[in-house]
């Protein structure tokens, strides 16, 4: 194939929907795997950071998701939309890291020395915080704080909701709840958020 007729194609992979991409990608485009890659990697980076607050574990799980995407690109099925299945897949992984981090915690609260006593250990600052030049940056930090506060299961829902923009159609799917619950958690999730940023936000 020419170069010419490669860019043709390319250009023409470019202009299709995501679900088209999944299928020329399941028939062996691999180009087509390439493009959601570069589509979703900073949306799913986004999401994954305010859920877990910890830029490497969220490198680690953008990762994995795509890994996951790859090996299983045939049990994607059509009728759901891609995103969904997307989000789904890396909702699922940042869920287990955050219950996973959770009994580390709960385990480093109280260990045993050679001797069996009880002592106890430090547990490791695990949030980043990011050079600190401007107001719009500090107002960011304060807002990923924040979300580290809230619950989880009202936090994702917030990200996906506020953060993501996603549909609460698409936020029941990917978290299996019902759409009442949905929408109710986004209600007290945003009223949780609003108590924590009162001072952020507020007029000057």
């Amino acid at each position: 194939m020419t170069q010419r007729r490669k860019n043709k194609a390319l250009e023409h992979l470019y202009r299709l929907s995501d679900e088209d991409l999944m299928a020329a990608f399941q028939q062996g485009v691999e180009e087509a795997f390439d493009i959601l890659v570069n589509r979703y990697k900073d949306p799913l980076a986004n999401y994954i950071y305010r859920f877990l607050g910890d830029w490497e574990e969220c490198e680690d799980l953008l990762q994995e998701t795509f890994l996951r995407v790859y090996r299983n690109r045939h049990a994607y099925r059509r009728i759901a939309k891609f995103s969904t299945w997307l989000y789904t897949i890396a909702g699922n992984l940042a869920r287990s890291e955050y219950r996973k981090r959770r009994r580390r915690k709960l385990q480093s609260l109280v260990g045993l020395n050679r001797e069996e006593e009880e002592y106890e250990m430090e547990i490791p600052d695990e949030t980043y915080s990011p050079e600190r030049h401007t107001e719009g940056v500090l107002q960011e930090e304060r807002v990923q704080e924040a979300l580290r506060q809230i619950s989880p299961e009202f936090r994702e829902v917030v990200i996906l909701r506020d953060i993501q923009q996603l549909s609460y159609e698409e936020i029941a799917e990917i978290t299996g709840l019902p759409m009442g619950t949905v929408k109710s958690r986004i209600n007290r999730g945003r009223a949780r958020l609003q108590a924590l940023l009162k001072d952020v936000y507020a007029p000057k």
